[in-house]
């Protein structure tokens, strides 16, 4: 019997720690506009207009000093390749790519940021 209530009381230890992982949900949400950061991950310098853009991870940044400055992604910018967890949409009949709020269309042999 001791074995049994032992049995059942891990079960339920067991399947509770399932739910709770099973139930974790990363959402991914562009930061807002102005929101400085001392460091970011693995950034691309791209040039646009005469203006310095780093991306990375899907955010567009500005440089403040030795500080980088969240900011709209500039309309008519070109990557090379799209962020990870990107959707594929079709709008209009276009076939275009979300990530974060911002949307991008395939030119050539990359992506550049559209607005729908």
């Amino acid at each position: 019997m001791k074995s049994l209530k032992m049995l059942v009381i891990v079960g339920m230890l067991f399947g509770g720690i399932i739910s709770v992982t099973a139930q974790r949900k990363v959402v991914k949400i562009y930061p807002k506009h102005g929101v400085v950061v001392t460091k970011i991950n693995k950034p691309k310098l791209i040039v646009h207009k005469g203006a310095k853009y780093h991306f990375a991870e899907g955010v567009w940044y500005r440089t403040r000093g030795r500080k980088y400055v969240v900011c709209a992604a500039p309309l008519g910018i070109a990557i090379r390749t799209l962020p990870r967890g990107n959707k594929v949409v079709k709008v209009n009949g276009r076939k275009l790519y979300k990530y974060k709020g911002i949307w991008y269309q395939k030119k050539g042999r990359g992506y550049i940021v559209v607005n729908v």
